[in-house]
């Protein structure tokens, strides 16, 4: 199986991490520029000239500049160039393509109307990328008993191994208000199980759809995970968004909201492509969803380059899906990845792209290469914690990128629960339950406290949720001396900022009990 882009984990019998995936060093050739120059590089098609058909399949985003008679003619021009459109999202312009023209960007980018186009993959098409960081942790029989046992009056039979719960006082929270149930948060991700007895009452079917390949499918349970042993990434954030107090199980941080499924990795390589995000961001856009959690990136580049044609044209595309859906009401929270690297830097080193083909190893400026949709503007941006309000030891930081911080676990803080696991306990594929880490894991905290803070207050703007979760937000400020989470004596990480904001947290760690209380 390919490298995810998921940003979490793989289960140990209850456990389970994550939001960015792990990423692999794959050797490549080095290059110290700000993008990777592929083979075969096309040139434009001549006018009059027969389209190429010699290339693999690809995928395109074409993003046009103009109305509708502007997109009916950049449509014909796709004809022309040896293209067939797969979707056309008239509302933000964007074009999903596939063709077998080498030249197909190329050409495209010289047709007037046109404002970017370029191939989503490296890869020809075939029959996603998260940020768990490592396999899940399933809860075994013993630690499912011994966390019965110390449960306490009014809690779940698992809800002692949920410190995170804790951590952000969403346990408290719940007994005031769980969050109602006309709001719903969407994962856009691997799919959900929603036959999971901790998911099924929370699950909307209604606002649920498959957008692998850019065009949405609403069939009754294609949302679902391709494959339940290994797609099991969106379950655990579902379950950390939303799982039900029922007397079940575990406990999500708003209990009484809704979630909804939007899958979008590919079958057999749990890749996260452009066109499907796309399509996921338009989809919960139409279809009343008010919050959104993207626990991965975008693949196949962690950083996308504006000084590349291909990358440039997938940030364009992806930028106005989410601007389409901010606009209808949508609040996109994102995991900031778990590389521990700094996103204010102007220098880091990228081994893993292209995921889906051979990678090159670059330099890249996080300023003009984003990982998106994390850095997209407008979409919170979040960094992951430990039990001891610590920076995880994996979690991306950066000032001015950040905005608030949340538990994702850290396998080096240890609470003091039944099971003494640091990761996140949360829903598994197949009824199953396990620990997880990453920034995959954080974000849904944060999409939780949000859909608690829309039950509260059901008129505010995108913008006024962020606002009121950034200023509720508990801030630990910069750690004082060395920070060492490994406990090798190396430091880590530099945190840079006042308390009040920081490189590290942003605004802080976000407050569930505030969000129904103030």
């Amino acid at each position: 199986m390919a490298p995810h882009s998921w940003r979490g984990g793989t289960p140990r019998p209850v456990g389970l991490t994550g939001r960015r995936r792990a990423l692999a060093a794959t050797a490549g050739l080095t290059m110290a520029v700000a993008f990777a120059v592929l083979p075969g590089t096309a040139t434009a098609q001549t006018a009059g000239e027969a389209p190429r058909a010699d290339g693999p399949l690809l995928s395109y985003v074409v993003n046009t500049k103009g109305g509708a008679d502007t997109l009916r003619s950049v449509e014909a021009a796709i004809a022309d160039a040896g293209g067939q459109v797969v979707i056309a999202y008239d509302r933000i312009g964007v074009i999903v393509v596939h063709s077998a023209n080498p030249d197909f960007g190329a050409t495209m980018r010289h047709v007037h109307g046109v404002k970017s186009a370029g191939a989503t993959r490296t890869a020809a098409i075939a029959p996603a990328s998260t940020t768990e960081l490592g396999a899940p942790e399933l809860l075994t029989a013993a630690e499912t008993a011994k966390a019965a046992a110390a449960a306490t009056a009014g809690q779940e039979p698992l809800e002692a191994d949920q410190w995170d719960l804790r951590a952000i006082g969403a346990d408290k929270a719940a007994a005031i208000n769980p969050g109602s149930s006309e709001v719903t948060v969407g994962v856009i991700d691997t799919g959900v199980d929603d036959t999971h007895p901790d998911l099924a009452a929370n699950f909307s079917a209604a606002q649920s759809a498959n957008c692998v390949g850019g065009v949405a499918d609403t069939t009754p349970g294609a949302w679902r995970p391709w494959d339940s042993a290994s797609d099991y990434h969106g379950t655990h954030v579902a379950g950390s968004i939303a799982a039900a107090r029922d007397g079940v199980g575990v406990a999500g941080v708003a209990p009484g909201v809704k979630v909804a499924a939007i899958k979008v990795s590919e079958p057999g390589t749990a890749l996260f492509y452009p066109e499907s995000v796309v399509c996921a961001f338009v989809f919960a856009a139409d279809h009343g969803i008010e919050v959104t959690n993207n626990s991965y990136y975008i693949d196949p580049w962690l950083y996308n380059c504006l000084g590349d044609p291909d990358q440039r044209a997938i940030v364009d595309a992806v930028r106005r899906a989410a601007d389409y859906s901010t606009g209808k009401g949508v609040l996109n929270v994102a995991s900031a990845g778990n590389s521990n690297h700094d996103l204010d830097s102007h220098a880091l080193v990228d081994t893993s792209s292209p995921d889906d083909s051979p990678a090159v190893t670059r330099t890249v400026d996080p300023h003009t290469c984003w990982d998106i949709p994390t850095q997209l503007p407008g979409v919170v941006t979040v960094s992951a914690t430990g039990v001891r309000n610590l920076k995880s030891y994996y979690s991306n930081y950066g000032y001015s990128v950040i905005d608030v911080g949340a538990p994702g676990g850290d396998r080096y803080q240890i609470p003091a629960t039944p099971s003494g696991n640091g990761r996140i306990l949360s829903t598994l594929t197949d009824g199953r339950y396990g620990f997880l880490q990453g920034t995959s894991m954080a974000s849904p905290h944060v999409a939780g406290v949000a859909a608690l803070l829309k039950s509260t207050h059901p008129n505010a703007t995108p913008r006024a949720i962020l606002a009121l979760l950034k200023k509720q937000a508990d801030n630990p400020g910069c750690p004082t001396g060395l920070y060492d989470p490994d406990g090798d004596g190396v430091q880590n990480a530099t945190c840079t900022g006042p308390k009040a904001y920081n490189s590290f947290y942003g605004s802080g760690i976000v407050d569930a009990l505030d969000a129904v209380t103030k």
